[in-house]
């Protein structure tokens, strides 16, 4: 991991967050497909180094220098980390410091 994060300034940092419910077709499938794109939609995931300009808002019609000023990031290396479960709760933390529930038991807590 030391090595992976010290290849350039962006490895250190947070590139992607992404929620998954523990109910998706790639999870429940149970399979292996050797291939990320397919198998990081089978958890929830966070990944160090480059970031995608879509992760933004408006991000896709900004300039690199925009996106790196709105917070986004640049790196060499893009590594899911998979982090779910069908037992994960996850909270998003307001602004006023009270929190609203986003997943529980690994789905989805509001309906989509």
């Amino acid at each position: 991991l030391e090595k992976i994060i010290e290849t350039d300034k962006g490895a250190s940092q947070l590139g992607e967050i992404a929620f998954v419910p523990h109910s998706s077709p790639i999870s429940q499938s149970g399979m292996l497909f050797y291939n990320g794109l397919i198998d990081e939609n089978a958890s929830n995931h966070i990944a160090l180094g480059f970031a995608y300009k879509p992760s933004l808002k408006k991000g896709k019609e900004m300039s690199d220098e925009e996106f790196m000023a709105a917070g986004g990031n640049s790196s060499l290396i893009h590594i899911d980390c998979m982090i779910g479960s069908g037992e994960m709760d996850v909270d998003g933390m307001l602004e006023d410091e009270t929190s609203e529930p986003i997943m529980r038991k690994g789905e989805w807590a509001f309906d989509v």
